[in-house]
């Protein structure tokens, strides 16, 4: 199934509205852990799956790649991208993560943030992503933690006084689609266990290089405090792996 809710009117507003939309990368808590797994992009060929308003395509022509594709369904998120962006060596493609075909070997990183759950078949795009990189190359992504996705509501679960007391984890290995909130809407987001995500990269020829249950550090704590919430379960998962 593939969503494109930020091409409505209303959810694309609120999301422009986010501290990460409107801060950048330095605005998502994610960002530092992410930047650590990700390779020397200089000259290198970089494809973003997912690149919404183009934050990580810029920062990787920062770092002196080659080149950069940006790939997204939604065309306000390209618009958006392509008013911040004054560079010929990035180019934003409009389509969908699930139906990207590339010729072999054509890029040296993959990466994607916060959008492969969003995506149905992670095995499938797995094979797509190892058949576009070159051998050696670098598949770098970022998605909800299992833990948080495992249940529709994402949410605490709240003592009589408001007090979130608990988070619940329950049905960890009924994989499949979740009917979650975001943005005081409903979308759709696919859970996968941890075990998944690891064996669908290996089995898809990857070597898994590092993983990151993103545990905040001292400076994110002192600069926000809704981090302290992470500190009691975690709500990113990011993967580094190689092509073999």
């Amino acid at each position: 199934m593939k969503q494109n809710k930020y091409d409505e009117a209303g959810f694309f507003a609120k999301y422009s509205a986010m501290p990460r939309s409107t801060g950048g990368l330095e605005a998502a808590g994610e960002w530092s852990t992410f930047r650590s797994l990700l390779p020397d992009l200089h000259g290198k060929r970089v494809l973003d799956l997912g690149c919404g308003f183009g934050w990580h395509c810029r920062y990787a022509r920062g770092q002196h790649a080659e080149s950069v594709v940006g790939i997204d369904l939604s065309e306000k998120m390209l618009e958006r991208a392509r008013v911040m962006t004054d560079d010929p060596g990035i180019e934003y493609r409009r389509g969908a993560i699930e139906d990207i075909r590339f010729a072999a070997g054509e890029f040296d990183v993959v990466i994607s943030s916060l959008a492969i759950h969003y995506v149905e078949r992670f095995d499938l795009l797995c094979r797509e992503v190892q058949h576009c990189l070159r051998p050696g190359g670098s598949f770098v992504l970022s998605v909800e933690h299992p833990i948080y996705t495992a249940l529709a509501a994402q949410d605490w679960h709240y003592g009589p006084d408001g007090a979130k007391l608990h988070w619940p984890l329950d049905h960890y290995h009924d994989e499949g689609p979740r009917e979650a909130r975001f943005l005081e809407d409903d979308v759709i987001k696919y859970h996968r266990n941890i075990a998944t995500y690891l064996n669908t990269l290996i089995n898809s020829g990857f070597t898994v290089t590092k993983l990151s249950e993103l545990q905040p550090t001292p400076e994110m704590l002192e600069q926000y405090a809704a981090w302290h919430e992470e500190l009691r379960r975690p709500m990113f998962l990011l993967l580094s792996a190689v092509r073999n």
